[in-house]
């Protein structure tokens, strides 16, 4: 996890990087959806539940976000305001293929890096596939909070929905992922 201090230079960098980006610097571009692409992606995959989503959602939101950086107000966070675009375009995918799969257990396990050697044994791969079919309104808090680490605050803004909403889908989310692993037993 990151520090605090490390958060903070890395917002001080985004807007940085904005500013520039929306002055039609190209390599500032570059360099913020360096920053932030595997996370895109991965918010992507673990909401579409598909790679190939996944990497479409990606490929939208990077599009998207040259001509919508002019609609940034810059009032909440450069990531917040990204993973609402994300979380959106993704859910957008999902409601335009509904008669897709539905997300399988692998396509939510963490996608690169030290998570990577987490994901092991039975108990984990049957988690994921209960996470995969939780209620989209369920998963998407659980994604932001318990998975990616953003607060009840910063989810409540990519949501558009209150604190207390967020910390009452998470909270029926674990219920229901926990009466599902007391099964397993």
């Amino acid at each position: 996890m990151a520090t605090d201090d490390e958060r903070d230079r890395g917002a001080q960098i985004d807007r940085w990087l904005v500013r520039k980006a929306r002055e039609g610097d190209p390599a500032a571009y570059e360099e913020l959806i360096r920053r932030h692409r595997d996370r895109i992606y991965r918010i992507a995959l673990r909401i579409t539940g598909e790679p190939a989503d996944a990497d479409d959602v990606t490929q939208e939101v990077v599009i998207q976000l040259w001509t919508a950086l002019a609609g940034f107000a810059g009032t909440s966070a450069f990531t917040t305001w990204l993973y609402r675009v994300v979380v959106n375009r993704s859910l957008d995918h999902r409601r335009r293929d509904r008669t897709g799969p539905e997300p399988r257990e692998t396509d939510l396990a963490p996608v690169a890096g030290p998570e990577r050697s987490v994901v092991a044994g039975e108990e984990v791969r049957a988690g994921l596939a209960a996470i995969a079919r939780l209620p989209e309104n369920q998963r998407v808090p659980l994604v932001l909070c318990q998975i990616e680490g953003l607060s009840y605050a910063q989810a409540a803004a990519i949501t558009k929905t209150s604190e207390a909403t967020v910390r009452g889908r998470l909270a029926r989310a674990r219920t229901t992922l926990l009466a599902e692993m007391r099964s397993w037993s």
